[in-house]
C-alpha cells in the first residue's frame, strides 16, 4: 500500500491521538520498502524517506515504551526515537537483505538512551562504554531493590563482560539522588541545603573587584590630598606616617628643618586635618 497521502493528523491532539495515528499507519511489504529504500538511495527522493519514515513510527512508539521507567516524559522519548529513525532511514542498504526495521531499533535505542543520559540526572550518570552497559541493564539484573550481595555483583559482572568494581560503582550512582544546592524551603519549614555549608568562606569575584575600587578610590584620595599641602608639611607627614621602615621622630625632623620638635609638630598636625579635610570632601 502506498503511504502518498498519509492520514496522520497534523498536529495531534495529544499523545494517546498520535499513538493511535501512527499505529493505524500501513505498513510496507518487502517489495515496496526495498523500492523506496533504493529510490531514496540512487535520486535521493524524499518522498520515499517520508514513506519510509512514517510507515515505521509506530516500532518508535514500542521501543520508547520499554524506557518509562526513567520517568522521563513519553513524548520526549518517543521524539529522539523518531530522531534514530530518520537516521536509519537514510543508512539503510535495501542490497543487504535486512528489513528496515531490524536495521532502525540500534539507531533508535542509541538515540534514546542518549537522551535519558542527558537528563536523568543533573550530574551525568554513565560516560563509559561499561557504564552505559551497567546503567541500562543493572535494574533489569536485580533480584529486588536491595543492595548486590558480593556473589550477585560477581555475577552481574561476568554476564556484562565489566568490572566488579564498576558494578558496585553504578549500584551507588542509581540509587543516590539529585539534591538542590539551595532548595526552596516548604511553608512553615527552614530547610538548609548544601550551599549553605559549600559557600567559600574567603572572597568572591565581587568582593575582590569592590575592595580593589575602594583601594584605588582611597589611594587617589590620598594623593590629592598631599598634592594640597606645602612642600614642608608634605615631606613632614610622609616621613611621619607614610615612608616605609622606622618614622622619623619629632625631633630628627626638627633637625633638618632647622625648628624646634614642637613646632614640627604643629605643622603635622595643621597638614593632617587638612588631609581630612580633602578626603571628606573627595567622599
Amino acid at each position: 500500500m502506498s503511504l502518498s497521502n498519509p492520514a496522520l493528523p497534523c498536529p495531534v491532539s495529544s499523545l494517546e491521538a498520535y499513538v493511535q495515528a501512527v499505529s493505524a499507519m500501513p505498513m510496507l511489504t518487502v517489495e515496496r520498502e526495498v523500492e523506496l529504500a533504493q529510490r531514496l538511495r540512487d535520486t535521493q527522493d524524499l518522498n520515499a524517506a517520508r514513506d519510509l519514515v512514517l510507515s515505521h513510527l509506530r516500532l518508535v512508539v514500542s521501543v520508547a515504551r520499554n524506557y518509562l521507567g526513567y520517568g522521563l516524559p513519553q513524548a520526549d522519548l518517543i521524539q529522539e526515537g523518531n530522531i534514530g529513525l530518520m537516521k536509519a532511514v537514510r543508512r539503510f542498504d535495501p542490497t543487504r537483505g535486512v528489513r528496515l526495521a531490524s536495521f532502525a531499533i540500534h539507531w533508535i535505542k542509541a538515540e534514546i538512551h542518549e537522551y535519558i543520559l542527558r537528563n536523568w540526572r543533573l550530574v551525568k550518570v554513565a560516560t563509559t562504554k561499561a557504564q552505559r552497559k551497567l546503567f541500562f541493564n543493572l535494574r533489569s539484573l536485580k533480584a529486588d531493590t536491595g543492595t548486590l550481595s558480593p556473589n550477585e555483583v560477581a555475577a552481574v559482572a561476568k554476564k556484562l563482560d565489566v568490572r566488579e568494581s564498576d558494578v558496585v560503582e553504578m549500584e551507588q550512582r542509581l540509587q543516590g539522588h539529585d539534591i538542590a544546592l539551595d532548595p526552596t524551603p516548604e511553608e512553615g519549614e527552614e530547610r538548609t541545603g548544601p550551599i549553605a555549608y559549600l559557600a567559600d568562606p574567603g572572597e568572591g569575584p565581587a568582593d575582590v573587584v569592590e575592595r580593589s575600587q575602594l583601594e584605588l578610590r582611597r589611594s587617589a584620595g590620598l594623593a590629592n590630598a598631599l598634592a594640597s599641602l606645602d612642600p614642608r608639611a608634605r615631606r613632614i607627614v610622609e616621613a611621619r606616617w607614610l615612608q616605609e621602615g622606622e618614622a622619623r621622630t619629632l625631633h630628627e625632623l626638627a633637625d633638618e628643618f632647622g625648628v624646634s620638635a614642637e613646632r614640627i609638630r604643629q605643622i603635622e598636625a595643621k597638614a593632617l586635618q587638612k588631609m581630612r579635610s580633602s578626603l571628606a570632601e573627595a567622599r
